[in-house]
């Protein structure tokens, strides 16, 4: 019996889908199973990326292919057989799939491993690309969009990550938003049944690791930065860091007549009324930017220029005119107005080591002084107490929409094993070895009801250099451990692209949360896979991944091995391959 896309992937799930034919257009008399299905040589698709097969130290992000060259072979590629050549066709132009997105993607689930009634399993979203929209305020690639999201829905995925740049939305002028893009990729997102992550991003794009394009603060934000440089945070050597406003003023006029808070209030109030029809049940998700890369941090390793590069311990970004006032302020209090007029001169510079500062060495630094305990405190304190008042106008945005709200948190692992942690302290994060940093930080996310969002969940500590002290492993069960003690929920990022198993085996085991012996039903709240592009298609990572996520939405009690799952990932990669292949082409830089 002669068996085109839609029969074959119905084969694959248990489930009948109707299949149209254009006018004039007959159906394949080729005769075919689901095992017949084509198959590209394997030998012929290998990613020049490193972390495809292996998993080495992660010292640089691997960096996306940006040349039509290194992909020309998908070009290449042999011929599908006409009943496959179908569904190509139809990406190949901007028109609808001849079958409904929710006739072919719904059933090409995993018969048991899509959404499920009763909460099961670690929900995977994926990251969309920075600039998924455009500056002119369009989707951008939008058939390379429908082609992704397609096959991410075909594999089971639960939804996707879109940032909402402030940048791009409230561009020209305070409170003229323009929507256009992002109604666009919402309503492709619902179309395909996705669910979708909300990041309210009022930081710069172009900064940290990954950034892939450039997106400045709003333009009229920018002008009062230049009017007003102690608006930008600074570090004791002048530098002026422009991607995030300094908290410092978060509730002073500043803005052309609005605090900071009042202008992120308002952009989620706006974001709230013009997409409220599809809050709750395609936007299921709104993760609020709270400082650089969206983290509820301070920008104290900046990548931009070459100024820093890791694993150096970074600086602290207390010296703007905003911030030493509050320093001042809490020094006074504190009975010492001698500490109010500066921060740490002795913490070395951005690239130094913990043990050729006086203050962050082992032995005597000044971080285990009575003046570096007040410093920190108020450090720290004061990142808490910024990320409390956006989260207090999120809720209150919010409520009653069916949104989660959640605040994404940096993975700082270098020099973890440190005494002092100086890169977590630099940061903004006083986490020593004498005291629990994150513990603060999530009764403050607890009290709200959000989610703990945290990175570097993929990461091992044997792949990291060792003269670093960096030990992921342990600050991920750190973190764990802190959530569960203040009741909070925790989701989880990869800090890097990686499609190797390795690891893809450790965000399984980081996911099941047996940290303490006692996690009992326990489990991530979500993950979230960073990002999707062109090697996410690959073959050879797109069946690893298509096996991943099944395994992540079985949850941690399934006893079946991986083996058994990649044989099963196998067969469906073979089957629903012209989607995948037309997904990789279409996001041909």
């Amino acid at each position: 019996m002669a068996m085109n896309l839609g029969h074959q992937i119905g084969t694959l799930s248990g489930k009948q889908i109707p299949t149209e034919f254009a006018a004039g257009e007959q159906p394949s008399s080729a005769t075919a199973s689901p095992s017949a299905a084509w198959k590209s040589p394997a030998g012929n698709l290998q990613s020049n990326s490193p972390q495809e097969n292996a998993s080495p130290p992660m010292l640089t992000p691997p960096l996306t292919p940006n040349s039509a060259g290194e992909w020309s072979y998908l070009i290449n590629l042999p011929m599908l057989r006409p009943d496959l050549s179908v569904a190509c066709q139809a990406f190949a132009t901007s028109s609808p799939l001849e079958m409904t997105v929710e006739e072919v993607a719904g059933t090409a689930e995993w018969t048991d491993g899509g959404r499920k009634d009763e909460k099961k399993g670690v929900s995977v979203f994926v990251m969309m690309p920075l600039d998924s929209v455009t500056n002119g305020n369009t989707v951008n690639r939008k058939k390379a969009m429908n082609a992704s999201l397609h096959a991410l829905k075909s594999a089971g995925m639960e939804g996707i990550m879109i940032d909402v740049w402030w940048g791009l939305v409230e561009r020209e002028a305070p409170g003229a938003y323009n929507w256009g893009g992002y109604t666009e990729l919402l309503d492709m997102a619902k179309k395909h049944g996705l669910k979708v992550q909300a990041v309210m991003s009022f930081h710069q794009c172009g900064s940290n690791v990954g950034d892939s394009c450039t997106i400045p603060l709003p333009k009229w934000v920018r002008e009062e930065m230049e009017k007003d440089s102690d608006l930008a945070y600074t570090d004791q050597w002048g530098r002026r860091n422009y991607e995030y406003v300094s908290l410092g003023c978060d509730s002073l006029l500043v803005l052309k007549g609005r605090s900071p808070v009042q202008c992120y209030a308002d952009f989620m109030r706006a974001f709230k009324d013009n997409f409220k029809h599809l809050l709750g049940d395609t936007i299921v998700e709104i993760q609020v930017g709270m400082g650089p890369a969206g983290e509820l941090r301070y920008p104290s390793y900046p990548e931009e220029n070459g100024m820093w590069k890791f694993p150096g311990i970074g600086a602290f970004q207390c010296y703007d005119k905003y911030m030493l006032s509050s320093l001042k302020a809490a020094a006074e209090a504190a009975g010492k107005p001698e500490w109010g007029s500066t921060g740490p001169t002795d913490a070395g510079h951005y690239n130094s080591w913990p043990e050729d500062t006086p203050f962050f060495k082992k032995d005597g630094g000044g971080w285990n002084s009575q003046y570096g305990e007040f410093f920190l405190s108020w450090y720290s304190q004061t990142l808490i107490e910024h990320g409390e008042r956006i989260l207090s106008s999120a809720s209150s945005v919010f409520e009653a929409t069916g949104v989660k709200i959640s605040v994404k948190v940096a993975g700082i692992h270098w020099h973890y094993g440190s005494r002092s942690h100086a890169a977590e302290l630099t940061a903004g994060y006083y986490n020593t070895r004498f005291r629990d940093g994150y513990l603060p930080m999530a009764q403050m996310v607890a009290r709200y009801g959000a989610v703990f969002n945290f990175t570097c969940i993929e990461m091992r500590d044997h792949e990291q250099p060792q003269d670093a002290l960096c030990a992921p492993e342990n600050l991920v069960r750190q973190v764990g451990l802190a959530t569960k003690e203040a009741q909070v929920p925790l989701a989880g990022e990869n800090a890097l692209p990686r499609y190797d198993e390795s690891a893809h085996e450790q965000i399984l085991k980081a996911s099941s949360l047996n940290i303490d012996g006692s996690s009992n039903d326990r489990e991530m709240f979500a993950f979230t896979y960073l990002r999707m592009n062109p090697s996410l298609f690959l073959p050879d990572n797109w069946r690893r991944f298509v096996a991943f996520v099944k395994k992540m939405n079985e949850g941690k009690d399934s006893r079946r091995c991986w083996e058994q799952v990649e044989r099963e990932a196998e067969h469906f990669v073979n089957v629903t391959e012209p989607f995948v292949q037309e997904a990789a082409l279409a996001l041909m830089p």
